[in-house]
């Protein structure tokens, strides 16, 4: 049984948030660091990778979508959807032999006993599916139809995908989204969560502005500063992902 679990999702590939992420003292204590997926898609993806990989066993991984598209470009493998963000071919091919047969070994959920919230899996985006969309206020029989074939003993599902934090029961299971360390919507700073023995939402801030010009300065991807000013300073709000997101949530309407 597990005291303490710290949740870093998203991080696409910003080492500066990351390394903000991993400075506080609630991480370093913390018996394991799980990373719920789309980890390295972003402008500094083999420092991103090589930062967690020397951190060794204490990190638990799990595959996001993101993740499968990098792997997916660089083996031609047909993807299953197609990726207009210019940055996942450029990302991909930046990645060494050793990153890829990581990324290709990395489960889509993880699970572990967390004490104060029993039996938690941990996905991406749903258990299912490293693509699907849940959100805050998503109906109660989407929830029912995304936990389909779920053992009973699982009371908690810790996900991401959404880069956004929340906190919500749903029919009777605990369900935490930590946010995003790299890609933000709704507020800058690194994003992420504390499990045990309850949950806590937590938000890092980090110098912004250093972490942009280090990234422009650093990162060969060729539209860095501008990638970096839209993300790092959460330029999308919480309302326009949403308002993106809603439709494929399967609702009608939108905030």
């Amino acid at each position: 049984m597990l005291n303490r679990v710290a949740v870093l999702s998203d991080i696409h590939g910003v080492l500066p948030a990351l390394e903000a992420v991993l400075a506080e003292p609630d991480v370093r204590a913390a018996e394991r660091i799980v990373l719920t997926g789309d980890i390295a898609a972003g402008p500094q993806p083999t420092e991103v990778l090589d930062l967690l990989m020397s951190l060794g066993d204490r990190v638990g991984w799990v595959a996001g979508n993101a993740d499968r598209e990098l792997l997916e470009h660089r083996r031609n493998a047909p993807t299953s959807a197609p990726t207009p963000d210019p940055l996942t071919p450029w990302a991909a091919d930046r990645l060494r032999p050793d990153h890829l047969d990581l990324l290709a070994s990395l489960p889509r959920t993880l699970t572990l006993p967390v004490r104060g919230l029993g039996t938690v899996l941990f996905c991406h985006a749903t258990p299912r599916d490293d693509e699907e969309v849940v959100l805050v206020d998503s109906r109660l029989d989407r929830w029912q139809e995304v936990f389909t074939g779920l053992d009973d003993d699982i009371r908690t599902v810790v996900c991401g995908h959404t880069h956004m934090p929340f906190v919500r029961l749903a029919h009777g299971r605990l369900v935490v989204n930590p946010g995003s360390v790299g890609m933000p919507y709704g507020r800058p700073g690194a994003h992420w969560a504390l499990l045990g023995p309850g949950t806590d939402l937590r938000h890092t801030p980090y110098d912004l502005e250093a972490a942009v010009r280090r990234l422009t300065r650093i990162s060969t991807y060729p539209d860095a500063a501008a990638w970096a000013d839209y993300y790092l300073h959460a330029r999308a709000t919480d309302a326009d992902a949403l308002a993106a997101f809603g439709p494929r949530d399967g609702r009608t309407n939108t905030p």
